[in-house]
């Protein structure tokens, strides 16, 4: 898929104004060996606890983004190398994190594009618990599940409708 989101948010600027198109803050870093990723949302909500991360990376991704909101937390990595490879075997092309990851060399390697807040080598606790394929806030931006994610160098947007043409 070709596309820019520059070119994209130049093409949408009646949505941008009207909040039908949503942009994340620029405080998400890329990583892992995709620059530029598009697909549908999967949503998780949790704090500190990526148990469930592994539990929703285990099943097929079908081109779809994992939105994880973790709250912004910086005190632990809630996705790393290990679940890296999983979501690239099961077909995710991306997973967007609201708090850390680690694994960094690991990640960069999975054909996947990842953007988080930063990079953390403290692992998250394996409880459990959190919420799947709810509506979501990462830095006061709505993410619902089926919206589509455009993710390039320049920024991350959100859309419910296709901004792309094939």
């Amino acid at each position: 898929m070709r596309f820019a989101t520059c070119d994209l948010c130049d093409a949408n600027e009646d949505k941008l104004a009207n909040g039908q198109v949503r942009v994340l803050p620029p405080i998400y870093q890329a990583f892992g060996a995709l620059e530029k990723f598009s697909g549908r949302a999967s949503t998780l909500k949790l704090f500190e606890d990526n148990g469930m991360v592994r539990t929703v990376l285990e099943t097929p991704g079908d081109g779809r983004v994992l939105v994880i909101d973790g709250g912004g937390s910086l005190r632990c990595a809630l996705l790393g190398g290990n679940l890296g490879v999983l979501a690239q075997k099961n077909g995710w092309v991306g997973v967007i994190v609201h708090g850390c990851i680690r694994d960094v060399a690991e990640i960069n390697a999975c054909q996947i594009g990842v953007r988080a807040l930063a990079a953390m080598p403290v692992r998250s606790i394996k409880r459990g618990g959190g919420e799947h394929d709810g509506r979501i806030s990462l830095s006061g931006v709505a993410v619902t599940p089926g919206d589509w994610i455009y993710a390039d160098q320049d920024g991350i947007l959100i859309s419910a409708d296709a901004l792309h043409s094939n």
